[in-house]
């Protein structure tokens, strides 16, 4: 932690500045709600009990379709438009996704596994109790969206656009993330376990018991101003000091 002092000596003042460099006020709150040495909450897990399904009839996508109690088994989505579609309590397995428009779809009580696709618009989508597993996804849209309670373990994602998006009890496992934007978004008790973080942009982004700390690798693009919010580890620190201190304007001399 780098602390920020001014000239000037006697027990008041030094009181009062350290409380600002810690960015905390008189009771000890943080400007993004947390308390100073309070620790960080864990994010919940969804909890995903699917019914007895019944197999898709495989027809196309429609638009602001109803799926429920559905099992989609290697399905070819490819081209299709389901915007404003709702899947509840669903399971799509080895389904094709390229190109597929999803816009503001809502997906809740779902299990998506070896998911694929490109260009896969999921923008302003609602994902709840959700756990996607293995999934190989390139250039994906989520920007606008709201994911709480939701699980993303295994797979990569290239390119995952969650501009202005609002995590909620959201945790990332074993995955790889390659330049994920997260640019706007607001993140809240979100965990990265064993997850690859490549080039990340934190830019503008809003953290609250963000924890970083078992991140398999964090290599941040952009925003490490904005970290405040976040926990990470001391090997982390380490690793993100030629940043911090490029951010703040230092030159390190030996």
């Amino acid at each position: 932690m780098v602390r920020r002092t001014s000239g000037g000596a006697g027990t008041d003042g030094a009181g009062a500045r350290g409380a600002g460099a810690r960015g905390t006020g008189a009771d000890g709150a943080r400007a993004d709600g947390s308390r100073a040495g309070a620790p960080v909450r864990a994010a919940r897990r969804p909890q995903v009990r699917l019914p007895a399904l019944r197999a898709h009839d495989g027809r196309p996508l429609a638009p602001d379709g109803d799926y429920d109690g559905l099992e989609f088994e290697g399905a070819d989505f490819a081209g299709q438009d389901g915007a404003g579609a709702r899947f509840m309590d669903c399971a799509l397995r080895g389904c094709a996704l390229d190109d597929t428009s999803l816009r503001r779809a809502r997906v809740l009580d779902s299990v998506l596994t070896g998911v694929r696709g490109v260009g896969t618009d999921l923008a302003e989508t609602t994902w709840r109790d959700v756990e996607l597993t293995d999934a190989r996804l390139g250039g994906v849209q989520l920007h606008g969206a709201v994911l709480e309670r939701v699980r993303i373990r295994g797979g990569k994602i290239d390119y995952l656009n969650l501009r202005t998006a609002r995590l909620r009890d959201v945790v990332f496992e074993g995955c790889v993330l390659v330049e994920p934007d997260f640019s706007g978004a607001r993140l809240e008790r979100v965990e990265f376990v064993d997850c690859a973080l490549k080039g990340v942009d934190f830019g503008a982004v809003t953290l609250r018991d963000v924890d970083l700390r078992r991140a398999a690798s964090l290599e941040i693009a952009r925003g490490v101003d904005r970290l405040a919010g976040a926990v990470i580890g001391t090997g982390q620190l380490l690793d993100l000091a030629p940043v911090l201190a490029a951010e703040l304007g230092l030159r390190v001399v030996d």
